[in-house]
């Protein structure tokens, strides 16, 4: 560090590119009136030195936050990722940094509890993660100090909170559609774990196609969105001799299970069944088949949280937006024979 132990401060870096204090504020804060040489000769400074901004500092000057607060409010949060990199792009293009906390379920008073140490940290709001109805009970029960928004949740009863959620139902009423127009009458979905709000939203959406199709008492097994109970499941159809021509799997998770099983049987897909999918993984498309499955923006979902996060620190109300999916059609799937 060039200043010794003592980490270089702005004062540092204007003595280092011969200029002002206040023209290495302009350009930290990236505002459009320095001059382009001005700025290279200053952030050629800052990297030289290693100086990094204080948003501390700067949030107690101010009297504003710079920190957004994020709970992890689950544990089947299989597209998290892709969910975070939207929340952080959205939170950074708003000059908002992140800071993560977790609550694996138990009491109001632990989520309030887990609340209160972002909010202690300075977060002027938090998203809620939640996969789960007892996330947003909690909730109702929590009296918070900053805005939030849920993501990835069912129907928020508290007004005062705003949401972001992919439309679940709709994603099975599209794959169990596709399967209906393709021929297939008997058409086996394999749930995730029923306790999620996931589980349950792509159970009634199943449910609500087949009932539209006439089919009144659809074959349902329950599994855990993992690829083991996709396999485990698929080989008790087998055993029983009650494999259908479909499969509607919870997830892509499953559905690598699904294949797993059928294969070791020498069982085909499409050829003895057809598999659709959820989720649109990352590699889906090079599993063999290529898996048919319902896309869901994740990054658009995590993006949304913050924007509407960021409406409700500024005073604005609470909003629900729902994504809808789409399906993405691949070989995993074809009419029935005969």
């Amino acid at each position: 560090m060039a200043q010794g132990r003592r980490p270089p401060t702005m004062v540092d870096v204007a003595r280092a590119a011969g200029v002002a204090h206040i023209t290495v504020s302009r350009v930290v804060n990236d505002e459009p009136t320095v001059k382009p040489e001005t700025r290279e000769r200053v952030l050629r400074a800052i990297e030289e030195l290693g100086y990094r901004r204080n948003d501390s500092a700067r949030m107690l000057k101010s009297g504003r936050s710079t920190m957004l607060g994020v709970v992890l409010a689950g544990s089947e949060l299989f597209e998290l990722p892709r969910v975070l990199l939207g929340i952080e792009q959205a939170a950074k293009e708003a000059g908002h940094w992140v800071s993560l906390a977790s609550w694996q379920g138990g009491t109001h008073e632990q989520l309030e509890q887990c609340l209160g140490r972002l909010v202690g940290q300075g977060a002027a709001g938090v998203a809620v993660i939640a996969d789960r109805p007892v996330a947003l009970e909690a909730l109702d029960r929590t009296v918070t100090r900053v805005p939030i928004s849920v993501v990835m949740s069912g129907n928020v009863a508290n007004p005062a909170i705003g949401s972001v959620e992919l439309d679940q139902e709709e994603g099975a009423r599209l794959a169990t559609r596709h399967l209906l127009d393709l021929g297939h009458r008997d058409i086996v979905h394999l749930s995730g774990r029923m306790e999620t709000f996931d589980a349950r939203a792509r159970v009634e959406g199943w449910k609500a196609e087949l009932r539209r199709a006439g089919i009144e008492e659809p074959r349902l097994l329950h599994g855990d969105f993992h690829a083991r109970s996709g396999h485990a499941l698929t080989t008790e159809l087998i055993d029983a001799g009650r494999l259908p021509t479909a499969i509607f799997s919870g997830n892509d998770q499953m559905a690598l299970g699904v294949l797993s099983a059928l294969a070791a049987r020498g069982l085909s897909v499409p050829g003895d069944v057809s598999l659709v999918g959820f989720d649109d993984m990352a590699g889906a498309d090079y599993l063999v088949p290529a898996l048919t499955t319902v896309r869901q923006d994740f990054v658009t979902l995590g993006r949304l949280s913050i924007e509407v996060l960021l409406d409700l620190i500024g005073g604005g109300d609470a909003r629900h937006h729902l994504l809808p999916p789409s399906l993405v059609v691949r070989a995993s799937t074809r009419a029935v024979q005969g």
